[in-house]
């Protein structure tokens, strides 16, 4: 139903999007993710054909978006971030305005009212856009995508303002709406596009990061296996926290093991993560049995749409504490004086700093002014 191909766009210097390739087929949900600055609005308005590509094709229902624009773009419901509303209109008037742009087919009063029914805005059609809440806002962009039932659907944060029960609607009419069309769904609510979409694509620094459903991805990204227990000690103390992580710790396939809070008076939560070829529940299970612990609870802790989409988009395995140490060790030295009534830094290089150093006072080092900035003594 959309297929792209080698899309690029670059404005200027800058490249935005650099050679995607992806398709969706009828009846798929697709949820479409990426960081500020990736390139994701930029695709989803050379979808739509609001701007075009630098190079690369777009097929929508087989129409080519740049050599059949009308055609293509009859096949296509978009709602953007900020629906395209006309304030001064009541609803009704909006969608019959929509319903002629759109030069549509269907039974005018039937389909318009079909289309309010389920959008949930059939009480407000008398009232002036203006007058509205952002949630019936919303509704009415969502309701003008819908008209001329069109068999692709874009929406760009469908559910922005919505109350919670309205979110739910929302979810519960994409879900019905995907399996008569292909719909793309751009959110910065990642739960909602796990709820929602069959299939997702993050998109980083105008690439396609990932391609799949969210198990697919995890399991591309980590070869980890976590999992939460809550162990009840035999002595029933704070003391039971150390020698149970310890005992964990030694086990075959056990890669981490954190201890976390105490629900309950001697009871606690242990963060464990261990080989993904060695399955070690059993090995605790025995483990528990001997040492006389009671197990409360163990629960298989898979990644969250939001641990993968943090895990692509910054980075694997290099964490915030490695990263501000690659960032000191790269740090240039200066050397500060006053001349003049100013106060004059300059960088010192290696050599220069060893000089420096046997000039200072013998309790003071450019190694002491590192370890002062970084926020005191403990």
């Amino acid at each position: 139903m959309i297929e792209v191909r080698n899309l690029t766009k670059r404005y200027g210097d800058k490249q935005a999007v650099n050679d995607i390739s992806f398709t969706v087929e009828k009846g798929e949900i697709l949820g479409f993710l990426g960081p500020n600055g990736a390139g994701k609005s930029t695709t989803m308005n050379m979808l739509t054909g609001y701007i075009s590509s630098t190079s690369g094709k777009i097929l929508i229902n087989g129409a080519d978006i740049l050599e059949d624009p009308i055609k293509a773009k009859s096949n296509i419901g978009y709602l953007p971030e900020i629906p395209p509303l006309y304030a001064d209109m009541t609803v009704n008037a909006y969608l019959g305005f929509m319903y002629d742009l759109k030069k549509c087919k269907l039974p005018r009063k039937a389909h318009l009212k079909e289309i309010c029914d389920l959008c949930k805005i059939s009480e407000v059609r008398g009232r002036l856009i203006r007058n509205l809440s952002k949630g019936y806002k919303q509704r009415v962009g969502l309701a003008q995508a819908l008209i001329n039932n069109p068999p692709v659907l874009i929406l760009d944060e469908p559910t922005v303002g919505l109350d919670p029960n309205q979110i739910i609607e929302i979810r519960t009419l994409i879900k019905k709406l995907g399996k008569n069309h292909t719909v793309i769904l751009s959110s910065h609510i990642l739960p909602e596009i796990q709820a929602v979409c069959d299939r997702i694509i993050i998109i980083n620094k105008g690439v396609v990061a990932a391609d799949g459903t969210a198990d697919e991805i995890a399991s591309k990204i980590t070869n980890e296996h976590k999992m939460t227990l809550r162990i009840e000690g035999s002595t029933h103390t704070a003391a039971d926290k150390k020698e149970i992580a310890d005992a964990i710790r030694k086990l075959d396939g056990i890669k981490y093991v954190r201890a976390d809070m105490e629900r309950e008076k001697g009871i606690y939560d242990y963060d464990i993560e261990a080989d993904e070829k060695t399955d070690v529940r059993r090995a605790i299970n025995r483990l528990c049995c001997e040492k006389g612990w009671n197990i409360l609870m163990l629960q298989l802790s898979d990644l969250t749409l939001e641990d993968i989409f943090l895990k692509i988009t910054m980075g694997d395995g290099i964490t915030g504490a490695e990263k501000a140490g690659d960032s000191a060790k790269e740090a240039p030295k200066f050397a500060l004086d006053v001349k003049d009534g100013e106060l004059i830094a300059t960088e010192v290089s290696e050599e220069a700093k060893e000089e420096l150093e046997e000039n200072l006072p013998a309790d003071q080092s450019f190694e002491d002014e590192d370890n002062n900035s970084e926020g005191g003594e403990e």
